[in-house]
C-alpha cells in the first residue's frame, strides 16, 4: 500500500497491491475454444471451455508509467495510453499541460471539484492537488479523436465489458487497493458547484481485457502493462467511485 502523505498531497507512488495481489498478467490473446458438446467432454474440459469463451485481451496497448514527472497524472496517463493504442501521436506531458485545471482552494478558500476540472497540482506532491474526474478527461480526449469518444459514465459495468468486445481499451477511475474501501477512507468537499465525496486513494487505469475472475489493467504506476486484479473487487470498487468510464467508438 502507499502511505500517507499528509491529507491533501496523497497520492501512492508505489505499486498499491505489490503485496496483496502479485498476481502479472502476461501478454496474452483471446483464447480460442474449439467446438464441443456436453455428451462429449468431462464436467472440468465443459467449465474450460465455457470459461475460455468469456476472455477478451486486447493485445497491443502500449503501458506508459506517469512517473517520474507526474506523480498525480494518472488519469492523463491512462488517456495516453488509449489514445496511442487508437493511433494518435499523444503525449503525457502534452496533456497534462492541456487538461482544464482548477485551484485547489479558490480565494474564499473553497476546494475545487474533480468534475470540473483537474484540482490543484499534477506534477508533484510538494503543492496541494486531488485528481480529475471523467468529463473534463473526456473532453481531452474528443479534441484528439473528434466524435469518436465514448463517456459512458454512470452505465452498467456491462457496458465497460461491451467495448472491450468492440476492440476499445477503457479508461477508468478506481482506487489505488482495486477493491471496496470503507466509508473511513471518504470525505465530502463542499465546493462551488456541489458537494463532492473523494477518497485520496483515488487512481485511474486502462482496462485491456477482462475474463471470469480477472480484470486485466494498464496501471501508470506498475511496471509493466497487463497486470491481473480480481475481477469481482474491481467492480464493486469502480461502483464506489462513481461508475466513471471512457472508451472509443468504433
Amino acid at each position: 500500500m502507499g502511505t500517507y502523505l499528509g491529507a491533501e498531497n496523497f497520492r501512492s507512488v508505489e505499486n498499491p497491491t505489490a503485496e496483496t495481489q502479485a498476481v502479472v498478467a502476461p501478454k496474452i490473446t483471446r483464447t480460442e475454444a474449439h467446438s464441443v458438446t456436453k455428451n462429449s467432454v468431462d464436467k472440468e474440459v465443459l467449465e474450460n471451455f465455457i470459461n475460455a469463451e468469456e476472455k477478451k485481451i486486447i493485445e497491443g496497448v502500449p503501458h506508459i508509467s506517469q512517473l517520474p514527472e507526474l506523480q498525480r497524472g494518472c488519469e492523463v496517463t491512462s488517456l495516453t495510453m488509449l489514445l496511442q493504442y487508437e493511433g494518435v501521436a499523444a503525449d503525457k506531458m502534452t496533456l497534462a499541460k492541456q487538461i482544464h485545471k482548477i485551484p485547489f482552494r479558490d480565494a474564499n478558500y473553497v476546494r475545487g471539484n474533480p468534475y470540473d476540472g483537474f484540482v490543484g497540482d499534477i506534477y508533484t506532491f510538494s503543492k496541494s492537488g486531488y485528481a480529475v474526474y471523467h468529463g473534463p478527461v473526456a473532453s481531452l480526449g474528443e479534441n484528439y479523436l473528434p466524435g469518436k469518444i465514448r463517456d459512458i459514465t454512470g452505465q452498467s459495468i456491462d457496458a465497460v465489458y461491451e467495448l472491450i468486445e468492440t476492440g476499445s481499451p477503457v479508461w477508468v477511475i478506481i482506487n489505488s487497493t482495486f477493491a471496496p474501501l470503507p466509508e473511513s477512507e471518504f470525505t465530502v468537499w463542499e465546493t462551488n458547484t456541489g458537494n463532492v465525496k473523494i477518497t485520496y486513494r483515488e487512481h485511474s487505469v486502462l482496462i485491456v481485457g477482462y475474463d471470469k475472475e480477472f480484470i486485466f489493467v494498464n496501471d501508470p504506476l506498475a511496471s509493466d502493462g497487463y497486470k491481473a486484479v480480481p475481477r469481482i473487487p474491481f467492480e464493486k470498487a469502480w461502483v464506489q467511485m462513481g461508475s466513471q468510464a471512457i472508451g472509443v467508438k468504433k
